[in-house]
């Protein structure tokens, strides 16, 4: 048995790619209640845990996750908060949520897990982050072999083009065993892309409208939430936002070509941030970043590709490559947080299955 313990858990997207690569989920930790809820709901063998992770202990973890004091063989993730780190946030490194990632480097410490894994948006590796970043880096390295890097999640089947900063962490003496075994003076543990943009030699990336095939038709403010399809609810729209959207879409798709009659007084400004807002998803690429706002057309481009709504909170769940039985629970706006806060969960299973590889190589030499 593959075993985890997910920090910062929140709805459960690392844990659900995890879980698709063969690991066993034990224990989740996350502050939100009701992002811990969903995470229940969808992982009901896991043990969670809503506290401050600043007030959480080794100790306390090894026993919700029934591990012994000597029991290393296991796999640490986390992915601390991040707003002063992202593009879209303040982009404050003096943010308190920032200071989060000391305590994944804290309970690393505590526990000495064999394997670690953290992910978090690419700003935390330059810009204001990256000071942050290379000294908790300095401090894994004294016990841990580190790979990291940002990875586009579209190259991981992921119908999206969201980049993440992946760390992958190995126990020093389980490295030199893994060199050992296979021979390499060198291992790298982070995943190869399985998808590209052309398709030439991998999959293709996956498209808006491939992820969204399938789901029935909906108008703005209707919901389906039953046997076919679940947490299938799109927010309501005025009469004007409706005709806004169908004049966009006639217009390919961005805002910038309507009629001055369809312009909001917010978007006349001749230098405007934030120019997808209102925009269309194109049906024949990927999906931009899905964030918090994933369900409200004046946060980013999440107009749906043929309906004149925002998209649902089931259709931005398959934008993040969340399988159609994850269940999201809540109202809608805590929904939504949940679905653009989460990991990719193909993106973490890609991370997931080399991880699973080199965990069994080393167990199977070890028992010899």
């Amino acid at each position: 048995m593959k075993k985890v313990i997910d920090l910062f858990c929140g709805a459960g997207g690392l844990s659900a790619g995890l879980r698709n690569a063969g690991f066993t989920i034990k224990t989740g930790v996350d502050i939100d209640k009701q992002a811990l809820h969903t995470y229940s709901v969808n992982f009901k063998k896991a043990v969670t845990l809503h506290k401050d992770i600043s007030n959480v202990t080794g100790k306390e973890l090894r026993k919700l996750a029934h591990l012994d004091d000597n029991d290393h063989e296991f796999l640490l993730v986390g992915c601390p908060p991040c707003q002063g780190f992202s593009s879209i946030g303040k982009r404050n490194p003096e943010d308190e949520k920032n200071q989060l990632v000391y305590q994944y480097v804290r309970i690393v410490k505590e526990l000495k897990p064999n394997f670690i894994l953290m992910e978090n948006v690419p700003g935390m590796a330059k810009s204001v982050g990256k000071e942050i970043f290379f000294h908790v880096v300095k401090m894994l390295e004294s016990d841990y072999h580190i790979d990291k890097s940002i990875l586009n999640a579209a190259d991981y089947g992921v119908p999206q083009t969201r980049k993440r900063l992946v760390l992958h962490g190995v126990r020093r003496p389980v490295y030199e065993v893994l060199k050992k075994i296979t021979g390499y003076e060198e291992i790298n543990f982070l995943p190869k892309a399985t998808h590209s943009k052309n398709g030439l030699q991998e999959n293709a990336w996956v498209t808006v409208g491939e992820a969204l095939s399938g789901l029935p038709p909906i108008a703005a403010g209707e919901e389906i939430d039953d046997n076919r399809v679940h947490n299938h609810v799109a927010r309501k729209l005025s009469e004007t936002n409706i005709m806004r959207l169908s004049a966009i879409r006639a217009n390919g798709g961005s805002r910038r070509g309507i009629a001055v009659e369809y312009e909001l007084p917010c978007h006349k400004a001749e230098n405007v941030s934030y120019s997808d807002t209102y925009g269309i998803l194109d049906p024949l690429k990927p999906a931009p970043t899905i964030t918090a706002g994933c369900t409200t057309i004046s946060k980013g481009r999440y107009g749906h590709p043929t309906q004149n709504r925002a998209l649902s909170v089931r259709e931005a769940a398959r934008l993040q490559s969340f399988p159609d039985s994850f269940r999201f629970t809540g109202n809608l706006t805590s929904m939504s947080t949940q679905v653009g806060n989460a990991v990719p969960p193909r993106l973490a299973e890609a991370s997931g299955k080399v991880i699973y590889k080199y965990m069994k190589m080393y167990e199977k030499y070890i028992k010899k």
